[in-house]
């Protein structure tokens, strides 16, 4: 029996001892780099931490370390220590402000096609814990189009796919939903992409940043997307951004400050058209394990 093919079967069994009710997982991701992706992931955790929801980031960006930055959080483990020194879930998360809990992928998310069968099956159990300590897990992957983000992308349940009104944003997100669509294991039916706008001068621009993606992914590609909201463009989350800070931390009642609130509310009403899946993040993981294994 092949490594794929033995991933496989250990991703079936330890689907089937899931249990129903998990943390609900949302990745967030964009086209390019530069529109805000990371902000939009953090603003939108420190909402849910004020509807009382308990939350955790899952900082899968290998590149950077934004979400860490932006947070004043400097995690002292990552993922490689759980999978190859023996940590636990609970001592790799780092906590920040308001309580949100951190956990860096650092480098050992692009050694995961690499596991063994009993490192997988910590590396599930361990991710079942997550179910017991948060109530939503926000992802923030990598921006553009690399094979890692597709990957998480199309092994979510539920995506934010951030986007601005200039027309190289609007060019690479389509990109990244083409190259989704167009990829023989995406089932369209089990992810619901959401469109959130950002930098936008207006609600009706941000509409239309909705608009023109779903016009050519109806068209071209004979799919659905749907518009979770916008966030204007906001002098005080550009001071905060600067100043390596989270707005709707310093800035409750900035106008970016609200409008992501409006966004968390708009996500979390959204829960009765959510894509159900068994297992929460441990089944994402499991998910983005069986296609990297094909």
């Amino acid at each position: 029996m092949d490594q794929a093919e033995q991933l496989r079967n250990v991703i079936k069994q330890k689907s089937k001892e899931a249990p129903p009710n998990c943390a609900r997982v949302v990745t967030v991701t964009s086209g390019k780099g530069g529109v805000g992706k990371s902000n939009v992931a953090v603003n939108m955790a420190v909402w849910f931490r004020k509807m009382g929801k308990r939350v955790l980031i899952f900082d899968a960006d290998l590149g950077l370390a934004n979400v860490e930055v932006m947070l004043g959080a400097v995690p002292e483990y990552n993922l490689s220590d759980l999978i190859y020194r023996g940590k636990s879930i609970r001592e790799i998360i780092t906590p920040g402000p308001m309580d949100i809990g951190l956990i860096s992928g650092g480098l050992g998310i692009s050694g995961l096609n690499n596991l063994s069968k009993d490192q997988i099956l910590y590396l599930v159990h361990s991710l079942s814990e997550l179910n017991e300590l948060a109530d939503i897990i926000v992802i923030d992957t990598g921006a553009g189009i690399s094979d890692s983000v597709l990957e998480f992308v199309m092994a979510s349940p539920e995506v934010l796919l951030v986007s601005t009104p200039e027309p190289s944003s609007l060019t690479d997100s389509y990109s990244l939903l083409k190259a989704l669509y167009r990829n023989p294991i995406f089932y369209k039916d089990r992810v619901r992409i959401n469109i959130v706008a950002n930098k936008v001068g207006s609600s009706e621009e941000g509409k239309a940043v909705y608009a023109r993606l779903n016009a050519v992914v109806s068209q071209f590609l004979k799919g659905s997307i749907y518009f979770l909201g916008m966030i204007p463009q906001d002098r005080e989350m550009e001071a905060a951004v600067r100043s390596q800070r989270v707005v709707s931390v310093e800035r409750p009642n900035a106008p970016s400050s609200r409008a992501f609130q409006v966004l968390a509310n708009n996500y979390i009403n959204n829960e009765n058209k959510m894509i159900s899946v068994h297992g929460g993040i441990a089944q994402v993981l499991m998910n983005f394990l069986s296609r990297i294994g094909n």
